[in-house]
């Protein structure tokens, strides 16, 4: 008993380590423009307004996500207070949530081969695009766990009422998708199922009253909130979310095999060691139902969001553990336990990778003062690259160490793989991080709608500032055109605006300058900006600018954004 309880209260080794350099990465910076900074915008509106039912952002109805990201926000809220501390506390244990869950599937799965179960953990912490992401204040990863406990409710003896919570839970997370990932398992459920081919008629009827019951959990959300939104949100809710990016995509469209190259990114570091590359080539007949299950979840799926017009690669996210399961199959299916493996099992192709990036991190400094090289996003990783430098050399060199046995060589590679994600993340929120901080313009922003002031944000406006800021107020969306009729209705007011170019112009009037991505955000007083479109000389007198971060203009004007001209 006492052990058992001991057992139940330590945490696996994998768990811990995952746990322990997430919660260091994404405490490194501040919430993500424009993933993290809009998840928050909506969730702090429903918040301070009260409206728990219909999401908002900038004042208006938004009808791209369901609620239930924005419900555990706020749970943490009502005990902390508001803070971005709690959402990101939020990530990671749903990450976590993620790969104990996929656990718990490759158990159900492969009951009569532990050894897929023990794997899979240390193939889904190392994978580099899942764990980075996961940083990000995002639905994909909380409907990752959704969609796996779903499907562990489906293997061995289906636990349909779960299933049925767990379906409304991924809807509640992402909308109607949660059933694009669960479908094709339940309708191949006679293939892989031993249950399902004893009982045809019952699977298939107690799965679509399953499912059913998964609809019933989102209905009663979206009845009310199609009530409360009105007319144009109900139409954007039941239609223009699903099928627009279905049949012909208004946003993140891309061709058919798009998908494709991206899993090279979704898969690494593993693409990278061949002793996986051979465990795979080595798979042979016969197949089980553990194998079957994995080509009845991923291969249509995978194929069905490739017809689909709009695509990101996190849009793949909930099928990882399927794939990290494979992995573990095809390598638990040939493991080398005592003797020692080859130089050619080693994974050298990554040590190689980690041991060039170090080589580009040391000469950094050099090659952008020999004039070759000019890009803003090198001039700042440059202050601190030879020392992470340092550090992808002692990866790179950890994994050409000789090691014993699959296991030794695969708890290598995933701890080198996280920690050399975790790096990665620090180098860019040490040295790269200015770029995306808005906190400076927010700020501003948020003085000026306290006192009343209008703000217009030229382009599209995702709710970048409301968060930070606190604000209560809308800002308008405004393109160049319609300054001088907007400055007109709204004298007074700020615009925002973002230029790839930096001239004297907003040196000289401009409220504030900061660096934003590969532009320039600058903060205007309207009637400057208006006179100066006309071609003239604001009436005003010059004020002086504030400049963020200060330290980024102590030597003069820093270097040209990305593909754009720095003037005076």
């Amino acid at each position: 008993m006492r052990q058992s309880a001991r057992h139940f209260l330590v945490p696996p080794a994998w768990l811990a380590l995952w746990c322990a350099v997430a919660l260091f990465a994404i405490f490194q910076h501040g919430p993500m423009p424009l993933y993290s900074t809009r998840t928050l915008a909506v969730a702090w509106e429903m918040w301070q307004s009260g409206q728990f039912i219909v999401p908002h952002i900038n004042g208006e109805p938004y009808s791209h996500k369901v609620p239930l990201l924005f419900w555990l926000i706020h749970a943490g809220w009502a005990v902390f207070g508001v803070n971005d501390v709690w959402p990101r506390v939020l990530e990671v244990l749903i990450g976590a949530s993620w790969i104990v869950v996929s656990v718990a599937l490759a158990r159900r799965v492969f009951a009569l081969r532990p050894a897929v179960a023990r794997l899979t953990p240390w193939f889904l912490l190392a994978l580099t695009y899942a764990f980075l992401f996961g940083l990000q204040i995002m639905y994909e990863v909380l409907l990752a766990v959704w969609v796996v406990a779903a499907l562990a409710s489906l293997a061995g003896k289906p636990r349909w009422g779960w299933f049925a919570v767990f379906v409304g839970a991924g809807l509640m997370t992402k909308g109607p998708v949660m059933l694009l990932h669960v479908a094709f398992p339940l309708l191949l459920g006679p293939w892989w199922s031993e249950h399902a081919r004893a009982d045809r008629r019952g699977w298939y009827l107690k799965g679509i009253a399953a499912l059913l019951g998964g609809f019933a959990i989102l209905v009663a959300w979206a009845l009310p909130a199609a009530y409360a939104g009105g007319e144009a949100y109900r139409n954007e809710l039941f239609f223009m979310q699903t099928a627009g990016r279905m049949v012909d995509s208004f946003d993140h469209a891309r061709p058919l095999y798009w998908y494709f190259p991206m899993l090279l990114v979704l898969l690494f570091p593993w693409v990278g060691w061949p002793r996986l590359w051979h465990a795979m080539a080595k798979l042979r007949r016969p197949i089980g139902d553990g194998e079957r299950f994995l080509i009845a979840w991923l291969a249509p799926t995978f194929a069905v969001f490739c017809l689909i017009s709009g695509k990101q690669v996190y849009y793949l996210l909930p099928l990882l553990p399927g794939a990290a399961m494979a992995l573990a199959c095809a390598l638990g299916r040939q493991q080398v336990r005592d003797e020692t493996l080859g130089r050619f099992w080693n994974p050298w192709p990554l040590a190689v990778a980690a041991l060039f990036f170090a080589v580009l991190l040391f000469a950094l400094p050099a090659w952008l003062a020999s004039g070759h090289l000019n890009s803003h996003w090198a001039h700042d990783a440059a202050r601190l690259s030879p020392w992470y430098g340092v550090v992808f050399v002692v990866l790179g060199l950890l994994l050409l160490l000789p090691g014993r046995g699959d296991d030794t060589q695969l708890h290598r590679v995933a701890g080198v793989g996280l920690f050399a994600a975790a790096a990665a993340h620090s180098l860019f929120a040490q040295t790269l991080f200015h770029n995306f901080d808005l906190r400076p313009a927010a700020a501003a922003i948020g003085a000026a709608r306290a006192q009343g002031v209008p703000v217009a944000n030229l382009g599209v406006y995702a709710g970048q500032f409301h968060f930070h800021a606190r604000m209560t107020g809308h800002i308008d969306e405004i393109y160049e055109g319609q300054i001088a009729e907007w400055t007109q209705k709204h004298p007074g007011g700020l615009i925002v605006r973002y230029s790839p170019k930096l001239d004297l112009d907003a040196r000289r009037y401009a409220r504030l300058i900061q660096p934003f991505r590969s532009q320039w955000l600058e903060i205007w007083d309207a009637d400057k900006l208006a006179a100066l479109k006309a071609g003239k000389t604001p009436a005003e007198p010059e004020r002086r600018t504030q400049l963020y971060p200060p330290d980024y203009w102590r030597y003069g004007t820093p270097p040209a954004r990305d593909g754009a001209e720095l003037t005076d």
